[in-house]
């Protein structure tokens, strides 16, 4: 594979062809180049090493769920895969990597990860692939070093850590984001990055980790990606897809690491802290919806109309409006079983002066929905706004006398009641919450002391609305404004679930005369006693 011409190759290297040595093709070459180009699987599994720690430089062979992935990212602009861990996910990406920058011209490759050691070794693993390719398939090299290999169609791949500052000012036609749950700062960096990268017509991201716990950007790109609310094709790496994983060398690996730890890292589970408020399966169980209508800018996304005759609550919090938290309201269907969240607005900059005004425009739209404002500190501003100079008077107003009478202040007491009615309403299926985002801080939303918030890096926002709205429909006033007792239907489910459980055990007539009859009328079984004995 080497030149025979010393000066043809690239520093020295003999396995590496220099910028600007003319090709002279033969007939079988151009047939192999067109192939090559037309299959990135063809092209890794001809010519493409790898090191094995066993057997040293061998052939690349790829698994069947390897050539689906790269089929996956041949077909597909936004790629999100979620592997266990030693399943060849980097090595995978280094192939594909390389057959894009050979095959496609005058494009920009970057490889991010958490550390930046952990990129360039990714960029060691292609330049090893380059060295083992034959020289016809090899465009040339114009620069080759441990951060960035330069070639003569004018393609690059550069290695770098996942840092705001990496690929600024840059035009990146390919960003493949490796191990991206474990990258710390993943959601501002990705914030910053993705509209770059997205905004071109056949620009490609490709994000792969194992999972990392729940409420990081991955696990956001990937639940958005199954939930379908996202362009990403997903796809997923499960440790029996690996040949030569079979159920004894799980019960091995298991024994000697954890269930747990298995799960985690072989088993594709995403596990939270263990300390949110919600239980895990419920936090699994939720799905957010695509919103159909999407207003004030994106701000406000509506994901069903208002329908006549039914009633609606808007819940409100209130922040500062300089950047940093949002002020946010969900509407609330409380005519449909389960309840619905059915809209949701948030803006971190909206002043408390205006946000009343949004407040009364969707209020009004949702049938002059029964509003809730969280009152503390700048939501006494709010609540004046909306009670007093937008005269809006389905809201919640305790006492009319006191100005901060209006609205519902949120103390300890009333948080831990909310916070409390929130995961009944939750884990009991009395409440379906569609929006995203609020999805996300509802898996984030964790114990802190004595108290439920946000954990580190996330926001409480949208949740604190559904907190404020669990301690308003669990309280006396919701009883009487619509004659529901929320704690009443909990616990007849609760009954309900407990009597279809002990259901097809059957009843044993022992023979004792007072039982007389047994029936089942629509799963519900009815025993009639002689009540004289």
């Amino acid at each position: 594979m080497s030149l025979q011409n010393q000066n043809d190759n690239y520093l020295g290297n003999p396995n590496i062809k220099k910028d600007g040595i003319v090709q002279n093709w033969t007939e079988t070459e151009v047939t192999e180049y067109a192939k090559c180009m037309k299959s990135s699987v063809y092209f890794v599994e001809k010519y493409a090493k790898i090191i094995s720690l066993d057997k040293g430089l061998v052939p690349f062979k790829l698994y069947p769920y390897q050539k689906k992935m790269f089929s996956k990212f041949e077909k597909n602009r936004f790629n999100v895969v979620l592997a266990c861990r030693q399943s060849g996910k980097s090595v995978s990406a280094c192939g594909y990597l390389l057959w894009f920058a050979l095959f496609q011209p005058e494009k920009s490759i970057a490889i991010l990860a958490n550390k930046g050691a952990t990129a360039r070794e990714m960029l060691a693993r292609i330049t090893l692939m380059l060295e083992n390719i034959p020289f016809f398939l090899q465009p040339g090299v114009k620069a080759l070093n441990k951060s960035n290999i330069d070639f003569s169609n004018n393609s690059r791949i550069i290695a770098a850590a996942t840092s705001g500052q990496s690929i600024r000012g840059l035009s990146i036609n390919l960003l493949y984001l490796d191990e991206f749950a474990f990258v710390e700062r993943a959601a501002e960096f990705y914030t910053s990055t993705y509209p770059v990268i997205s905004s071109g017509t056949d620009t490609k991201i490709i994000v792969t980790s194992t999972a990392n716990g729940i409420g990081n950007t991955f696990h956001k790109i990937w639940e958005g990606s199954v939930q379908g609310v996202n362009e990403y094709s997903n796809f997923r790496v499960d440790w029996h897809d690996v040949p030569g994983r079979d159920e004894e060398w799980k019960q091995e690996t298991i024994n000697n690491t954890s269930q747990v730890q298995f799960d985690q890292e072989f088993g594709n589970t995403f596990f939270g802290t263990g300390d949110t408020l919600v239980n895990a399966q419920t936090l699994l169980d939720l799905r957010a919806s695509h919103p159909i209508k999407n207003m004030e800018g994106g701000d406000m996304l509506i994901y069903k109309e208002p329908v006549k005759g039914n009633e609606y609550i808007l819940v409100a919090d209130v922040s500062k409006g300089r950047g940093q938290d949002y002020s946010s309201f969900s509407l609330i269907d409380i005519s449909t079983r389960p309840f619905e969240q059915v809209a949701v607005y948030r803006n971190n900059t909206i002043s408390p002066l205006l946000f009343p005004n949004i407040i009364y425009k969707y209020a009004v739209v949702y049938n002059k929905a029964y509003c809730i404002v969280e009152s503390n500190d700048q939501g006494s501003v709010v609540c004046n706004g909306l009670y007093y100079d937008l005269e809006y008077e389905n809201m919640h107003v305790e006492s009319a006398v006191k100005a901060n009478a209006v609205g519902i202040e949120i103390n300890r007491r009333s948080k831990r009641l909310g916070c409390s009615a929130l995961k009944d309403l939750l884990e009991n299926n009395k409440l379906n919450v569609v929006d995203e985002q609020t999805i996300l801080e509802i898996s984030t939303f964790e114990a802190k002391g004595q108290t439920f918030q946000a954990s580190t890096g996330n926001n409480d926002d949208l949740v604190m609305n559904l907190v404020l709205f669990g301690f308003f429909v669990s309280s006396a006033y919701f009883s009487d404004l619509t004659d529901i007792n929320i704690k009443d239907v909990i616990f007849n489910q609760k009954m309900k679930e407990i009597q279809e459980d002990i259901v097809p055990f059957g009843f044993i007539d022992d023979g004792s005369e007072h039982m007389k009859t047994i029936e089942s009328k629509e799963d519900q079984w009815q025993i009639e006693y002689d009540r004289d004995l």
